[in-house]
């Protein structure tokens, strides 16, 4: 595993708006145009939103957020994983840093929205690796036939 330095970010620096457009880019390329619920630059400062990077030395190697929608309950968003860093934990890290912010704000549960399909498989498996399992529509998201939610409980 890559030895890693996760910290909360600003979403300033040019390659974190770089692996952000990467990221909503392959959003849009995977899934129907109305269900890309990936936030850009601008809501990952909205308030209510944690962003964190994580760092390889002085190298990006991923990104995460987590948003507070309730006082037990947090949304993940914006996990990605630099393309240099696939496979290496990044992803695991960053989940569990995720996990790790929402029980220190005393949330039970924590939720997140994802598509399907082959693009999705690697996260989708990494978060039923953590417990994660189906639930309801939660938030704004609406069910239908491409978006999924999963949600944690948490101890």
């Amino acid at each position: 595993m890559t030895q890693l330095h996760i910290r909360e970010d600003d979403v300033s620096g040019p390659d974190i708006r770089a692996l952000v457009a990467l990221h909503l880019a392959g959003m849009q390329a995977n899934s129907p145009p109305d269900k890309v619920h990936a936030l850009p630059v601008a809501a990952l400062r909205a308030p209510g939103v944690t962003f964190y990077s994580a760092w390889a030395g002085e190298t990006l190697a991923g990104m995460g957020a987590i948003r507070h929608l309730e006082a037990d309950h947090g949304e993940l968003k914006s996990m990605r994983v630099a393309p240099a860093f696939l496979g290496q934990g990044v992803g695991e890290a960053m989940l569990r840093h995720l996990l790790d912010v929402a029980r220190t704000r005393g949330y039970a549960r924590v939720s997140l929205e994802t598509g399907r399909g082959a693009a999705f498989e690697p996260a989708i498996a990494l978060y039923r690796k953590y417990g994660f399992v189906a639930c309801p529509a939660f938030a704004d998201y609406v069910p239908d036939d491409f978006s999924q939610c999963l949600t944690l409980e948490l101890a």
